[in-house]
């Protein structure tokens, strides 16, 4: 019963009107990437937000009720995001994005990922106009993931010298 009620949210199985004037009418569901990335999200989990090389971005969208957990671990010698992961409460498509988020931050320079924009992960996953604050979400929690990281190492600062 709840299998059958996710893929009818999801739109995964036959969606025909049975009405006669609306025989042929198909609904259209979610790109094959969002619910491969929903079914088999990459990268659940979290870090130690303790841990001094971990960042963590936690934001959320009140209208919708989306919130999203995206943490990254940073070599501190390179500057590279070695591992990334997520914890997101919110529709399929919130959690597609995160989970694209932490794949495409992984083994990238901190300025890099500054650079990802929920455009472009919207285009990846063709989310629809109306869920476009899913990718809005998980660019504002690389940057908070980002800006927690740089915050934490500009307390440290100190404290070593």
């Amino acid at each position: 019963m709840l299998r059958l009620a996710l893929k009818r949210s999801l739109r995964l199985g036959p969606a025909v009107s049975h009405t006669p004037s609306a025989a042929m009418v198909v609904s259209r569901g979610y790109h094959e990437r969002v619910v491969d990335h929903y079914n088999n999200p990459r990268n659940v989990g979290s870090f130690d937000k303790e841990d001094p090389n971990v960042g963590t971005g936690l934001v959320g969208a009140p209208a919708c009720g989306d919130v999203m957990k995206l943490q990254i671990k940073v070599d501190e010698d390179s500057g590279k995001i070695v591992d990334a992961c997520f914890k997101t409460f919110g529709c399929g498509s919130a959690i597609a994005s995160s989970s694209v988020a932490t794949e495409w931050v992984k083994g990238k320079q901190m300025e890099e990922v500054l650079t990802i924009k929920n455009t472009e992960i919207a285009k990846h996953l063709s989310l629809p106009p109306v869920k476009l604050h899913c990718s809005m979400l998980a660019e504002d929690a690389i940057k908070a993931a980002v800006k927690d990281y740089e915050l934490k190492k500009a307390k440290a600062a100190p404290e070593q010298e």
